[in-house]
């Protein structure tokens, strides 16, 4: 079986500091690649700044700035944001920020989190640094994807089969099934696996996920332009394992838009059909 992938919903910008292309650099490259919705994906994590302030972030503060529809693309504002401790809190919940960065003060609570990541459009949870998870029981580790999964910003459960950290498949994928939540296959963790590990987890994730019925996307995980919408290593493994494109939750933008808005994340179904490519 071959597959058809029409939306690249893990990708970065110079924002994230170790990649290196803009966001019109990435609209470009979809539009040559002919992927028809992009997810900038830019880094909400500890390992941009040493010191963690709002006015860092302010990146991510005016992306209403952007076009939801830009060059035939459909444009979405998201971040891939750190899953910290094994209780699932994510980057920057427990950092209070009671002024905006002008230093206003803000009429109500807030916390970075909740400030940086309340006008995107959906959140990618990731591992990146899986020291705290060290010697943790299985039943630990399940409970924090569980939770990162449990929040309602968070659509995608990030390259879990290059994160190192062991889980209970079957229990946090009956929970990703049930809120409509998505596993990622990262087209990045496969195109550096060398050794054949990350391979070896993402495809037993991806089968598990077939035989469950859960969503996933494909993504890259691009940290340069020209490798958005390249898909080949995720696709072969996909197809080795005879994996059902009904699962593939991106592989047009009308089921991404649906499964974004079934998940109750975000609703942006009328972006379906804005978006359509100049001859």
């Amino acid at each position: 079986m071959s597959y058809q992938i029409a939306c690249d919903v893990h990708t970065h910008t110079l924002f994230s500091r170790h990649a290196y292309s803009t966001i019109v650099e990435n609209i470009a490259a979809c539009r040559e690649m002919g992927v028809e919705l992009l997810g900038s994906t830019d880094h909400f994590s500890e390992m941009l700044f040493p010191e963690q302030h709002l006015r860092n972030f302010q990146y991510f503060l005016n992306q209403t700035a952007w076009p939801r529809v830009w060059d035939g693309v459909v444009l979405l504002r998201g971040a891939e944001v750190d899953i910290v401790s094994l209780d699932g809190d994510l980057f920057g919940q427990d950092i209070d920020v009671p002024d905006t960065i002008v230093g206003r003060r803000y009429a109500a609570d807030g916390s970075l989190f909740d400030r940086v990541t309340g006008s995107l459009d959906y959140l990618i949870a990731s591992v990146h640094n899986g020291e705290f998870t060290k010697g943790a029981p299985i039943a630990r580790t399940t409970n924090m994807y569980v939770r990162a999964l449990e929040n309602p910003h968070v659509f995608i459960l990030g390259h879990t089969g290059r994160s190192g950290v062991p889980f209970d498949y079957d229990e946090v994928l009956a929970v990703a099934r049930e809120k409509g939540k998505c596993i990622e296959i990262n087209e990045h963790s496969l195109e550096i696996d060398s050794r054949g590990w990350f391979h070896s987890v993402c495809s037993n994730i991806a089968q598990r996920c077939a035989e469950l019925g859960v969503g996933i996307v494909v993504s890259t995980d691009a940290h340069i332009a020209p490798t958005i919408g390249r898909f080949h290593h995720a696709m072969g493994m996909l197809e080795s394992i005879d994996f059902p494109e009904e699962l593939i939750m991106n592989r047009d933008r009308r089921t991404f838009l649906q499964a974004l808005d079934d998940a109750g994340v975000c609703n942006l179904t009328e972006l379906a059909d804005l978006a359509d490519y100049e001859d």
